[in-house]
């Protein structure tokens, strides 16, 4: 149209930033679901927390600064059960004059298990929290989460039980979440790489070892041979203060 009206049209300027502009849109359409980024905060040799659990804080102010940036940009944020029981997050951005860009809250759930006390459900109500959950789990609680504001999304279980993650992601992406933010824990992110949906990783290390005792980042995902790894290429490194920010993209 524009070229109709006589009008001089540049095409194909600045391609690779729009396509990174409109990554989590894209691949809502392409994929339908949304982009997915996982956010990691660790020790050097990759540990979440000390033998005990204790993991408050082992990266810095700034790391923690920038994730929860990393949070206004994001449509949702998403965690498992058992991060949710052991740590009770608000899951909010807390940056100051950013506190209106807080994320949709969602809480991968397929038994219920959350408790009805919880931080999440006691403020579903003033911030959106959604819980992916077994159509199966009971419907007592499944009531009692509804009635404080949760919005409770069914997914189909897999062969083991545990919910189909591809459904899940699905479901969020015909829900209108296009950047998808993934907090934790190990089982959750060890899950999605399992089944290639990891589209980027933001690792913060702090210059700290803790131990093969301790916790890691990332459970185990059923890499027998180096050909079956997920592999990542850096895209981008920076200090945080005394910590290191990496971000890497999937590799396909």
């Amino acid at each position: 149209m524009l070229k109709a009206a006589g009008i001089e049209v540049c095409e194909d300027m600045c391609a690779d930033e729009a396509a990174e502009a409109a990554e989590g849109f894209l691949t809502r359409v392409r994929h339908g679901r949304p982009l997915v980024t996982v956010k990691i905060a660790t020790s050097l040799d990759g540990r979440i927390a000390t033998v005990t659990g204790q993991s408050q804080w082992i990266t810095g102010a700034l790391s923690r600064a920038l994730g929860h940036g990393m949070r206004a940009r994001h449509d949702a944020i998403l965690v498992g059960t058992k991060t949710a029981i052991a740590d009770n997050p608000s899951l909010t951005c807390r940056l100051p004059g950013l506190e209106a860009a807080s994320p949709i809250r969602v809480i991968v759930d397929g038994r219920s298990e959350l408790p009805l006390t919880h931080n999440l459900v006691a403020t579903a109500k003033q911030i959106p929290t959604w819980m992916l959950s077994r159509a199966d789990s009971d419907p007592l609680r499944r009531q009692s989460y509804e009635d404080a504001g949760v919005r409770l999304i069914d997914v189909a279980a897999n062969a083991e039980g545990n919910l189909d993650l591809t459904a899940a992601l699905k479901a969020l992406g015909d829900l209108g979440v296009t950047r998808l933010m993934v907090e934790g824990g190990g089982r959750i992110i060890a899950g999605l790489l399992h089944s290639d949906l990891v589209d980027r990783l933001v690792w913060f290390r702090a210059a700290k070892l803790i131990g093969g005792d301790g916790i890691s980042a990332v459970a185990g995902f059923g890499v027998r041979e180096l050909d079956g790894a997920a592999n990542f290429v850096k895209v981008s490194s920076r200090s945080a203060g005394t910590d290191i920010v990496e971000t890497f993209v999937r590799e396909r």
